[in-house]
């Protein structure tokens, strides 16, 4: 049977009227979510791979190697769904170069970087903000802190009506709720994380997912936020205590069937339909992230023993190559910098990471040409790149 999921109001937004969707409260009631059945396995099946990502990230030796990659790949991923042309090479020269980016997708892409890096930490800290419109908010206004987030009031709640598809409010694919609704149902969305519940936590954050970005509360970066909201509550509700999850691959990949299942929900009430997209999209992506992780440790260790084998391997060339995972892009200037050596010193420590075949050169330039951890890399750019 149909379930209904919320009610339309109808105001006029630049002369025409629309019909505005008004979310209910989550749970959903009238019926009841059916968790059994179909979701039932693959709720068992995301649930088991959350916790092997989980174990996989205490299990390698350095998982901040790990997180970086991770974090850059979602970045990367997650603008390129709304639109922005940058990759993920373009986004580590720009790291590479050390100076701040001059492009605006590349500039978006490292907003996204700066707001996941605040919200985590500010989950992490004892004394930090708990996961609220409040985070989300100051979450919001680094993610929008370049050049064309200005105008788009970062970090504060919509003060007029948006809209989603069409040319217009009149011919819009989904009008949200009017602005003056907002304060009310916006309180209900943080009852909602933090209310008593029996649902499981993977299922709550699914439906957290649909009513962010159906109550759109912000005039932009809605999906970017709304697709973050998944790995804070991940942290929230302790099922990762990395940021190793990230579903913009997914999003990506099936990115018609993901508007398709988030539309049945709002005219058909069809949450268990969203839920089975969700929880194999969170197996799909967990899993890869764990053969991605021990791939990445394997190129790591295979690339080191090969270093450390050479006669000509120094104790600089060494520090270096434990630099590489953060820093997969070189130049000699940049290694002058990291080592806090002389160039010839750097010139050196790059030759012997060539010659050993774990730094490649990627262009032809004779002064500060720039090198790369190639195969590191190779792995990382799947699904990045145009």
């Amino acid at each position: 049977m149909k379930r209904k999921t919320g009610e339309y109001e109808r105001s006029t937004v630049a002369g025409e009227e629309v019909s505005a969707f008004i979310p209910y409260p989550l749970p959903p009631r009238d019926p009841p979510l059916d968790l059994d059945g179909e979701l039932a396995p693959l709720l068992s099946r995301a649930e088991e791979q959350v916790r092997f990502l989980d174990l996989a990230g205490d299990l390698v030796p350095s998982v901040e190697w790990f997180v970086y990659a991770f974090v850059r790949k979602e970045a990367v991923l997650s603008a390129q769904i709304e639109g922005t042309q940058a990759t993920l090479m373009d986004l580590l020269k720009v790291e590479a170069s050390g100076e701040d980016p001059t492009d605006a997708d590349v500039e978006e892409v490292c907003g996204y970087l700066t707001a996941l890096t605040y919200a985590w930490d500010e989950l992490a800290r004892e004394t930090g903000l708990p996961i609220s419109m409040r985070l989300l908010s100051e979450t919001h206004c680094r993610l929008l802190s370049g050049v064309r987030g200005t105008q788009m009031q970062p970090g504060e709640i919509r003060r007029s009506q948006n809209w989603i598809g069409g040319t217009r409010p009149g011919n819009a694919n989904f009008v949200p709720p009017p602005p003056l609704r907002l304060g009310e149902l916006l309180s209900k969305f943080e009852h909602a994380i933090h209310d008593e519940s029996d649902l499981p936590p993977l299922v709550r954050i699914g439906l957290l997912h649909v009513q962010f970005e159906t109550l759109h509360p912000y005039l932009d970066g809605n999906g970017r936020l709304g697709r973050l909201l998944i790995t804070l509550l991940l942290r929230h509700w302790k099922l990762l205590s990395k940021p190793l999850l990230y579903l913009s691959l997914f999003l990506k990949t099936h990115r018609q069937e993901y508007y398709r299942r988030l539309s049945a929900v709002r005219i058909d009430g069809d949450w268990e339909g969203w839920l089975s997209y969700f929880l194999e999209g969170v197996a799909v992506i967990a899993k890869e992230a764990i053969v991605t992780a021990r791939r990445l440790h394997a190129i790591v260790a295979q690339s080191r023993a090969r270093l450390v084998a050479r006669e000509d391997a120094t104790v600089m060339s060494i520090r270096l190559f434990e630099l590489l995972p953060e820093h997969p892009i070189l130049t000699v200037n940049r290694v002058v910098d990291l080592l806090d050596c002389s160039r010839p010193a750097a010139a050196k420590a790059l030759r012997v990471l060539e010659a050993a075949e774990v730094l490649h050169a990627i262009d032809d330039r004779k002064r500060n040409r720039a090198v790369v951890f190639k195969e590191y890399l190779d792995n990382l750019r799947e699904g990045t790149e145009l």
